[in-house]
C-alpha cells in the first residue's frame, strides 16, 4: 500500500515544536505524504510538503475537521504540534488499512529524551501502571498489535472516507472529541482500530506540577462527564479508582481519630499504598537512569490520583 497520507497538525502560531518537528517528518522513510498546518494567523514561514492554512481562533477538533476541505489524502494523520515522529511511523502504521476494516491505527507518544526533567517526570507518571491504570501503552510501546476503542489523537491515523462518513470531531467537546470519534467509528460503524508500537512518536510533556495537573484535571472532567453520556467506552471501573482513592483518603483521615479498626485499616492501607508508589518509583529510576526524574514523580503521581479523583468527580455531576 502506498496511499497519500495528510499530515494534520492543529497549532496556535507556527513554533519551535512544530520546527523541530518537520525535518523529522520529511525524513519518514515513507514518501507520499503531504502536511497541512492550521494556525490561528498567517505565517510567512515556508516548509517543503507543506500547507499552511490559517483559520482564525478556534478550536483544535475544529481545525482537525477542515482536513476534509483543504487535506488530498486517503488517509488524515493526526498529530499534535508538541509531537514529532519517529523515521518509520507512517510505514508502521499505513500497513495495517490493507484490512478493510481497519478504519484507524494509534501508536505510541513517548517523552523525548531531551525533555527537561520536569517534563520526563511528568512522562513518567503518565508511563506508569500506578498512573495511567492499564493505559500506560499510550506512552510507552506495548510488545503486541492490539485492538483498542478509544485513543488519542496526539498519535492517530484515520481514513479520511470513515471521518467524513462519522462527520469528523464532535466540536462540542474538547478535550474528549478524540474519545467521541473513536466510539463512533468502533460502536456506529462496527470498524476497527489497531494500536500499532511501531507507529511511534515523541511527544513533550507538560511539566510538573502546575501545567501537568491542569491538563490532567480537563482529562478526568471529561472523562467522568462522558461515564454519563458515552458510557460504552468511560464506564470502566479503572476511571473510577482515582475517585474513591481520594474519598478514601478523606473518609479515613476524618474517622482514625475516633475509631481504632478504622484507624488501623486507614494506616495499613496507605502503607500499602506507599509501597506501591515506592517500588513504581524504583522502578522508573532503573528505566530513566535518572533519580531526579523519579524523586519529582512520587508526588507526581500522588497528586495526579488527588486532582483526576477530583476532577472526574467534577465531570460526572456537570450538567454539561
Amino acid at each position: 500500500m502506498n496511499p497519500l497520507v495528510s499530515i494534520i497538525i492543529p497549532v496556535k502560531e507556527i513554533n519551535n515544536y512544530i520546527r523541530e518537528s518537520i525535518p523529522n517528518i520529511l525524513n519518514l522513510d515513507y514518501e507520499n505524504f503531504e502536511v497541512v498546518i492550521f494556525p490561528d494567523s498567517p505565517s510567512a514561514e515556508i516548509f517543503p510538503k507543506t500547507t499552511i492554512i490559517p483559520t482564525g481562533k478556534i478550536g483544535p477538533a475544529e481545525k482537525r475537521d477542515l482536513a476534509l476541505k483543504y487535506a488530498k489524502g486517503e488517509i488524515f494523520a493526526f498529530l499534535d504540534d508538541d509531537a514529532y515522529p519517529r523515521k518509520d511511523w507512517l510505514s508502521s502504521a499505513v500497513r495495517h488499512f490493507e484490512d478493510k476494516e481497519v478504519a484507524g491505527v494509534g501508536g505510541p507518544a513517548v517523552t523525548p529524551r531531551h525533555d527537561s526533567a520536569w517534563q520526563r517526570a511528568s512522562g513518567g507518571v503518565f508511563s506508569s501502571w500506578l498512573a495511567s491504570g492499564g493505559y500506560e501503552y499510550r506512552y510507552v510501546p506495548r510488545e503486541n498489535v492490539t485492538e483498542v476503542d478509544d485513543y488519542p489523537t496526539v498519535n492517530l491515523l484515520v481514513r479520511r472516507d470513515i471521518f467524513e462518513q462519522v462527520g469528523g470531531f464532535d466540536t462540542n467537546y474538547w478535550p474528549g472529541e478524540d474519545t467521541k470519534l473513536c466510539l463512533d467509528i468502533t460502536k456506529k460503524l462496527g470498524k476497527k482500530i489497531k494500536y500499532e508500537p511501531d507507529a511511534l512518536v515523541y511527544h513533550h510533556r507538560r511539566p510538573l506540577f502546575r501545567s501537568h495537573l491542569q491538563q490532567v484535571g480537563r482529562y478526568a472532567f471529561h472523562r467522568g462527564y462522558f461515564v454519563k453520556v458515552l458510557p460504552e467506552t468511560s464506564l470502566r471501573l479503572q476511571y473510577f479508582v482515582p475517585s474513591l482513592f481520594l474519598v478514601g483518603l478523606i473518609i479515613g483521615a476524618l474517622l482514625s481519630p475516633i475509631n481504632e479498626f478504622i484507624s488501623a485499616a486507614y494506616l495499613t492501607a496507605l502503607a500499602v499504598y506507599i509501597v506501591v508508589l515506592l517500588a513504581t518509583v524504583i522502578a522508573m529510576t532503573v528505566k530513566e537512569k535518572d533519580i531526579i526524574v523519579a524523586a519529582l514523580a512520587v508526588p507526581g503521581i500522588f497528586l495526579t490520583h488527588v486532582v483526576y479523583g477530583y476532577n472526574f468527580l467534577k465531570g460526572l455531576s456537570a450538567r454539561r
